[in-house]
């Protein structure tokens, strides 16, 4: 037993020696590959179209095991144009995968992007946005997109791309400014755009006294991780969905709190992990008095 066990060790270490510098970057640089290809189709909507592509050719390939020669042949022909099908319905995510490598901000395509600083400055911005148009009763729509991109609704709209400030938000919903209808959807701390059109809730047990604003709110927090800040234009109330759900009659104390808490999670985490590195430090520091006494 311990003849095998020499021979099997001395087989790994004669592996090892052959492993070189190119071969451990080249498994670094698929694994990041495979890993963004992954999140890639996580956080948008191919995750759907792909679990369809999954289904017909597990049905092609049952059906040629069960010699289906009809559906073989029909689902045969239809693979001949789905690379085609493919790029046409991958379109959008395909573009903007190209244009994040092409341009001049690559390493983005690799990290995040976003500072903390200008994400604490968006939501400060908003928060005090809110408040005032709280108080003007004036109605407001705005869209903070997560993991899951919503290019689609973005085309509906105006696209801004501009940075998140009080006096933007403001006026894009003054009442009789032309965007002030649709919905404000932020990215990374900016206006992406503005005007944009959102999905209506299918849930039949919602409120009869929430009116159309509130339903979109409440449908695009449905269909996508994003959360959603609503002010009334008839009451003044602010409100957030998120998941489907509502929190209405928000103060402006706790829209922030919550803004920072569903926004900002690299933030709480930072800060719970020095809360508890300083208390260890405390104990510790307690503890060796105690003892020295």
């Amino acid at each position: 037993m311990s003849a095998k066990l020499s021979v099997l060790l001395g087989e790994i270490v004669r592996y090892l020696m052959t492993i070189e510098i190119t071969d451990i970057l080249d498994v670094l640089l698929m694994a990041i590959v495979l890993y963004k290809l992954l999140k890639f189709v996580k956080t948008s909507r191919v995750a759907n179209l792909l679990k369809g592509v999954l289904i017909f050719l597990a049905v092609l390939w049952l059906s040629s095991i069960f010699h289906l020669n009809g559906i073989s042949y029909i689902m045969g022909r239809m693979v001949e144009w789905g690379v085609l099908a493919l790029i046409i319905l991958f379109q959008p995510e395909i573009r903007r995968v190209l244009e994040q490598v092409g341009s001049r901000r690559l390493a983005l395509f690799f990290t995040k992007g976003e500072t903390q600083s200008a994400l604490e400055r968006m939501v400060g911005q908003t928060v005090l946005a809110c408040t005032e148009m709280s108080k003007s009763r004036t109605g407001a729509l705005i869209v903070f997109e997560r993991e899951i991109m919503l290019d689609d609704m973005v085309r509906s709209g105006t696209i801004l791309n501009a940075d998140v400030s009080n006096e933007l938000l403001k006026n894009i919903f003054f009442v009789k400014a032309p965007m002030h209808d649709g919905a404000v959807i932020v990215r990374k701390g900016r206006i992406l755009g503005a005007g944009c059109m959102l999905p209506l809730s299918k849930n039949v047990n919602l409120s009869r006294d929430l009116g159309m604003r509130h339903r979109a709110g409440i449908g695009m927090s449905e269909n996508s991780d994003a959360v959603v800040v609503i002010v009334s234009e008839e009451t003044g109330s602010i409100s957030v969905a998120i998941g489907g759900m509502l929190k209405r009659h928000l103060m402006p104390e706790t829209l922030e709190n919550l803004l920072r808490n569903e926004l900002l999670p690299q933030e709480k985490e930072s800060s719970d992990r020095k809360l508890g590195i300083l208390s260890l430090l405390h104990i510790r520091k307690e503890g060796g008095e105690e003892h020295g006494e």
